[in-house]
């Protein structure tokens, strides 16, 4: 059987089924292919959306065995794991249905198997239900993903060896919990079991957590941490595990060479970043070049050197975050039906979901001193925030750097309550090419989180009003 398409849109994460729905707004017959059988890839089924689910679930459990007794509400909460863990995927398949829903309501066709490039206007999907079907079409887009990245002695089995997966489906609280990894995921899955009683040990190779964030954020992100009860091993590297049905036992040693040392946990989790998903997909076999990493190479256009094929979200590097990957199927729809897509790879948002919330845009303080560039920074906390105060939930600032003689906002680095939200005004800010006092001069309602923006940008001229 073969069908044609304008636009054959291979893996059904953010990046493909945005890119999708994008081409069929703009009239472009579209087919997408997904194997996993559910739509929404990694980040609606396993990975950003499940990890909130559990994120709010557990920082709600939190609250009632810690925080609400402040507020005059005393009760004794009960863990019902199985519960949570139901409710979680409950969520998952609401969304990942909804997304189907809008294949059908802009008419894409959705098949379900794997596809292979054959051809650089042709895909061959072998069906999940048996036998293949061929499209012809002018134009495929590669948005396949990534894949967890491991070690070749962390032989993943997610039950004691786990990568993020895994870790979001235990049915029983470990008593131990390693984590090898002090990045975005390692540390939002960590505060969930650590929240639920486990005691967790974060295992990074660096010498501080969130590698690539701004400097104070990450120690300040650190110390609260550390409060709420997670263990850090900075500058470690773990050099062997062992493994049993029941627990693992990790080899570790200084990074820098020493002694070392064992940790036995009852579980440990694997997150030290992603690999690109290239796996079957006939790309080398129909020219498509990629880096010594696995990355599909893409020029500004997302276009790879094979003309009409393209790739968007993690399989091409950069950012790996849904929302990049989101932006970059739109653009790629939009150039292809005629319109000028664009990415403004300056201005995308990263948030870490722990509590507090964790958010940065633009550039640091520590690359703005590497590359020579002079500027000011306007710094606020919550503590002095009225609304962060009422709610009880008051830790952490609010950090914006303003270019020192035009004062366009630069960057912006927030830890406290609702820092995911807060971002975006600095984000939209920063796309219009806004400067400090343009959000300092914006009126902001009172008593909101959002005033701690506007007194860091005030702070960027030293007047600050409230601190």
């Amino acid at each position: 059987m073969s069908d044609n398409f304008d636009v054959v849109v291979i893996g059904g994460g953010p990046g493909g089924y945005v890119c999708a729905i994008r081409a069929a707004q703009l009239g472009l017959k579209t087919a997408i292919v997904e194997k996993r059988g559910s739509l929404g890839g990694t980040c609606l089924n396993v990975g950003c959306i499940p990890a909130k689910a559990l994120l709010q679930s557990t920082h709600l459990y939190e609250m009632a065995a810690h925080e609400m007794a402040e507020h005059g509400i005393n009760v004794t909460p009960k863990l019902d794991l199985d519960k949570m863990i139901d409710r979680k995927e409950a969520v998952v398949k609401q969304l990942t249905q909804g997304v189907e829903f809008l294949m059908k309501k802009n008419k894409v066709k959705y098949l379900v198997g794997e596809g292979k490039v054959t051809a650089a206007d042709e895909v061959t999907v072998s069906l999940n239900a048996g036998g293949e079907d061929v499209l012809k079409t002018e134009n495929i887009v590669i948005a396949t993903g990534s894949d967890v990245a491991s070690l070749p002695f962390l032989e993943i089995d997610e039950k004691v060896m786990m990568s993020s997966t895994g870790a979001m489906e235990l049915r029983k609280v470990p008593k131990k919990l390693a984590v090898i990894g002090g990045g975005v995921i390692g540390l939002e899955l960590g505060s969930v079991w650590n929240r639920l009683g486990a005691e967790v040990t974060v295992i990074e190779f660096m010498d501080q957590i969130l590698p690539g964030m701004d400097g104070e954020v990450r120690k300040q992100a650190q110390r609260i941490l550390k409060k709420q009860g997670l263990n850090f091993k900075l500058a470690t590297k773990v050099t062997a595990a062992k493994k049993t049905k029941t627990s693992v036992t990790l080899t570790m040693e200084p990074a820098k060479g020493g002694d070392a040392e064992e940790l036995k946990v009852d579980a440990c989790l694997v997150s030290i970043g992603r690999r690109p998903y290239t796996d079957n997909l006939g790309l080398a076999e129909v020219g498509v070049e990629m880096d010594e990493r696995g990355f599909v190479k893409v020029d500004h256009d997302l276009q790879t050197n094979v003309a009409g094929i393209f790739a968007v979200g993690d399989v091409i590097g950069g950012l790996m975050l849904a929302h990049k990957a989101e932006e970059e199927g739109v653009a790629v729809a939009e150039m292809l039906a005629g319109q000028s897509g664009h990415v403004n790879y300056d201005v995308i948002p990263g948030i870490v979901y722990t509590h507090p919330e964790i958010a940065s845009v633009g550039r640091t303080e520590e690359g703005l001193k590497a590359d020579g560039i002079e500027y000011k920074v306007g710094k606020f906390p919550f503590q002095a925030n009225g609304r962060a105060l009422a709610n009880g939930d008051s830790e952490g600032f609010v950090k914006i750097l303003a270019d020192k003689k035009t004062d366009r906002v630069l960057g912006a680095h927030i830890i406290g309550p609702s820092g995911g939200d807060l971002i975006q005004e600095v984000v939209q800010a920063m796309e219009f090419g806004g400067s400090s006092e343009d959000i300092a001069r914006t009126c902001h309602g009172h008593p909101g989180l959002p005033e701690a923006v506007k007194e860091a940008a005030l702070a960027c001229d030293k007047r600050a009003l409230h601190a």
